[in-house]
């Protein structure tokens, strides 16, 4: 159901608006600059209704580059609802809005404003030109603009909400084909176990039939949107990773299973995201956009991974104030840049690869191309993220540089596993990225920076989605930050974020010196149990910094499935020694 504008003349926001005009005109303040900025309060005022914000002196990326909207209504996907162009009373509005539309401004849904009028056009159509010191044709005017739905968005929101009301029900119809197929295909299910064999070798061995069902599952419902939201009709081809289940795909589909006409239903939700995708010109509000995508799919798919994985994306201003807060440490410690040689950076839990992007363009384009060959190294250990994180990052190279060039540095492989296999050759899943998962264990890593996973708890031991147990990191944690704690409940160390810091101190420590720079948790801030935690981390770097925003995740964190950052933590090591403790 379309959402309306609840907006009256007599409504306390519009009398405060007229009153505000009133008072600029009686000190003869007629400026844009003056008059301006009441109108955007009530835009504003009227956004939050909507859940979107005003953005202000808003550069449009992509496209023209001599842009710039007085103000832009953004909702939580970046998506634009409208542009809001600001004049003052000396100027005939008529005229400046034919220059602005000779100067590129869109015609979608755009109100051009001044105190005395309003002009507005949707569609590349006027629809509205009126007197706005009548407060009702003020009112009228907002609601056209507030309630206007171009008709790619229309589809999404009503499309991408169904969608995951629906997922269980075209995954289960997935999972019957699957598992029918597995009977009666004899080529299938050789595919099948050869596959579930590699993955085990690769990435668990106590990895579930059920589990790998749920990564052809994923394939097979999202493919397309790699090949066309990204305009990359060559993704499965490839990529390694994606080649190898096309393979099991291919035999699925060898007998009575046809692929094309199992996916016909999902074409209005497929087709729906392509089309308000296409809408978006700069990759990095794209990428959020997927990044949205993926969180739905999954909320809809499997609450059970979301959980034990943590299937959230970080928000982009932390991943921004993380990066670049991580080069200002490097050059205040170590004199050195994210740009510099030898600088090789790691983001271990990368999901759809933000941070790796972030720290891409940081970097300075003329050392791009070395860093990206052979210093950006990221893990994921899920196979959608892992699809998402290598179309990401490897457009933002096309975008800083303007050349397509394959990421070598992205690993299928659970990052913990590598601990584990440290001293031993092992196969991860296919030669390529066997080959890439060998040159990240010997690189010199200098910067670990990441979201690590959360879940600390498992309540059914027999669920197939419970966390995996590491002999090695747990026998680590339990000699160091459980051994030396007071508590006498040490559950909490469990947690999978506790081992991070664990696996990235020790990573760290294999180079020398370095910097971990993790967004957590605050738990082991104050609670008694990770005294010892507390005592190791002292004990291990030189410097800590940590920015502690007072949350918790397993009490308030956890909003509208996005992760609040409660705790975000630099460590850095000069040498490997013990070290005060500096805030």
């Amino acid at each position: 159901m379309q959402q309306q504008l609840s907006l009256k003349p007599a409504h306390k926001v519009v009398q405060e608006y007229y009153k505000e005009i009133a008072e600029k005109k009686q000190m003869l303040l007629f400026h844009e600059g003056n008059v301006a900025p009441a109108f955007a309060r009530l835009l504003g005022r009227c956004g939050a209704q909507f859940g979107w914000k005003l953005a202000e002196q808003y550069t449009p990326k992509g496209g023209k580059t001599n842009l710039r909207y007085d103000g832009a209504l953004l909702d939580e996907y970046n998506l634009l609802h409208g542009v809001w162009e600001a004049k003052d009373s000396n100027d005939d509005l008529a005229v400046e809005v034919a220059k602005k539309f000779k100067a590129g401004y869109p015609k979608e849904n755009i109100l051009f404003q001044s105190p005395e009028r309003a002009i507005l056009y949707q569609n590349k159509q006027l629809a509205l030109d009126v007197d706005i010191t009548q407060p009702q044709n003020l009112v009228a005017v907002l609601e056209l603009f507030f309630e206007y739905v171009p008709p790619a968005y229309g589809q999404w929101n009503q499309a991408v909400e169904e969608f995951k009301l629906r997922i269980p029900e075209y995954a289960a119809s997935a999972l019957g084909i699957i598992q029918q197929e597995y009977k009666i295909n004899r080529s299938f299910r050789q595919a099948f176990e050869n596959f579930m064999e590699v993955c085990r070798t690769s990435l668990n061995p106590n990895l579930s039939p059920q589990a790998v069902e749920e990564m052809l599952i994923q394939h097979l419902l999202t493919e397309r949107l790699f090949c066309k939201v990204f305009n990359n009709p060559d993704f499965v081809r490839r990529n390694a990773i994606a080649a190898e289940i096309e393979k099991v795909i291919d035999a699925l589909a060898s007998q009575s299973f046809s692929r094309a006409e199992f996916l016909k239903k999902l074409d209005r939700f497929y087709g729906a995201i392509e089309a308000t995708a296409a809408t978006i010109e700069d990759y990095a509000e794209k990428q959020g956009f997927i990044n949205t995508v993926y969180e739905k799919f999954f909320q809809g798919f499997s609450v059970k991974v979301a959980d034990t994985h943590g299937i959230v994306y970080t928000p982009q201003p932390i991943v921004d104030f993380m990066v670049r807060s991580v080069e200002q440490i490097l050059q205040r410690e170590f004199g050195r840049s994210l740009s510099d040689q030898g600088v090789h950076i790691l983001d271990p839990f990368t999901g759809t690869g933000n941070f790796i992007v972030r720290a891409m363009r940081e970097i300075k384009k003329s050392a791009l191309p070395h860093k990206f060959a052979a210093e950006l190294h990221c893990n994921e250990v899920m196979l959608l993220p892992y699809y998402i994180a290598s179309q990401n990052i490897e457009h933002a190279f096309y975008d800083l540089t303007g050349q397509y060039q394959p990421f070598e540095g992205l690993c299928l492989v659970d990052t913990f596993q590598l601990a584990e296999g440290a001293q031993q050759t092992m196969s991860f899943l296919t030669a390529a990225n066997s080959a890439r998962v060998e040159r990240q264990k010997h690189a010199p890593i200098f910067v670990i920076i990441g979201n690590p996973p959360y879940n600390a708890h498992q309540v059914n031991e027999n669920d197939n989605s419970k966390n995996r147990k590491y002999k090695l990191m747990d026998s680590r944690v339990a000699s160091t930050y459980a051994k030396d704690s007071a508590a006498t409940n040490k559950n909490a160390l469990s947690d999978p974020y506790v081992k991070a810091f664990k696996w990235a101190s020790r990573r760290i420590e294999e180079n020398g010196e370095g910097i971990v720079a993790f967004v957590s948790n605050n738990s082991f801030v104050n609670d008694f149990t990770f005294d010892g935690m507390r005592k190791h981390l002292v004990a291990d770097f030189n410097r800590i910094y940590v920015l502690d925003l007072k949350g918790n995740i397993r009490k308030d964190s956890m909003r509208d499935g996005i992760l609040w950052a409660s705790n975000i933590r630099f460590l850095v090591c000069q040498q490997w020694l013990g070290l005060p403790l500096l805030f």
